[in-house]
């Protein structure tokens, strides 16, 4: 299996996560600095599209996890739902 392609933004470094439907960086973002934390984004029953990546944020270089959302109300439902380990 081939490694996945780094996409490079003004932001972030980010590596999307093979089990992705939509590998497509949406205009809602959320950054969680937990990088080998598990997120089941089936479980937080989205009402548009959604990906994930393995991040880089280029600014201090701080290692994570960007959550990429299609809808402002989709954001909104991950940052109530989101519990870190």
């Amino acid at each position: 299996m081939a490694p996945a392609q780094a996409i490079t933004t003004d932001d972030y470094k980010l590596f999307p996560s093979p089990r992705n439907r939509h590998r497509v960086i949406f205009a809602q973002q959320v950054f969680v600095p937990f990088p080998y934390m598990l997120i089941d984004m089936d479980s937080y029953d989205f009402k548009g599209k959604s990906s994930l990546f393995a991040a880089c944020r280029l600014s201090d270089g701080k290692m994570g996890q960007l959550v990429t959302l299609e809808l402002p109300e989709d954001e909104a439902r991950f940052k109530k739902r989101f519990v870190p380990d």
